[in-house]
């Protein structure tokens, strides 16, 4: 797959602005074909990325990390899209279960800002650590996100491409510049359920990243990731 100089992704960027996106999903499913994934954690919106993937690339490995903190409406949503557009779900488990966790280190921490160390840890293990198995073991080229400027600051600083250090493939969010009111309309014009009970124990709020997608979350995976 081709490496990009920040000029020519900066070009790249404005280019497929103008695309829509599928237009996206099928430039970065051509640059390494049989090496693209798509990550989900079933969480409001993702039928639309999910949709738009499936559409091109049926069967493409779709990951997804179960902490097992998900509520009981996540788990039916995530059972109604995989049924719905047939979805290849490669789903990786943190090395403890949620009641493990619980029992020994006291449950998810409280999501506050004030419990950032707590907040780290637990992402750490609980997510990070599947999470960097999951990249290992794909080992994508290409990994498609749902990724929206508008969801925090951290993304907003983000494009429809950029390279990941963090688990070394080209990132690519077809949806990037897209608002709610705009994913609501795909959700309606190709009858797609969404879920708003989503929760994400790894948060302290929606502004926050739990590491998937920050530099502090390479340091915690490469220091040691997990129990």
């Amino acid at each position: 797959m081709k490496s990009f100089t920040p000029e020519e992704l900066n070009q790249l960027n404005a280019d497929l602005r103008q695309k829509s996106a599928l237009e996206v999903v099928k430039w970065a499913i051509a640059q390494a074909p049989g090496r693209a994934i798509v990550s989900t954690n079933f969480r409001p919106y993702e039928a639309v990325i999910l949709h738009l993937v499936s559409q091109l690339q049926p069967g493409i490995p779709v990951l997804w990390v179960d902490h097992g903190y998900n509520r009981p409406a996540t788990y039916k949503h995530a059972e109604q899209v995989k049924a719905l557009l047939k979805l290849n779900i490669r789903a990786y488990l943190p090395k403890v279960t949620a009641a493990h966790y619980d029992a020994v280190f006291g449950g998810m921490p409280d999501p506050t800002p004030d419990n950032e160390a707590r907040i780290k840890a637990f992402s750490t293990a609980m997510k990070l650590e599947p999470f960097q198995r999951g990249m290992k073991e794909l080992a994508p080229a290409i990994w498609i996100t749902a990724l929206r400027k508008v969801q925090n600051p951290n993304r907003a600083g983000l494009d429809i491409v950029s390279p990941d250090v963090n688990f070394n493939s080209l990132k690519v969010s077809p949806v990037f510049y897209w608002s709610d009111a705009e994913m609501e309309s795909y959700l309606k014009e190709h009858n797609l359920p969404n879920e708003w009970d989503y929760f994400d124990p790894a948060k302290a709020d929606e502004k926050r990243e739990c590491g998937l997608h920050a530099a502090w979350g390479k340091q915690a995976v490469s220091g040691g990731a997990g129990i």
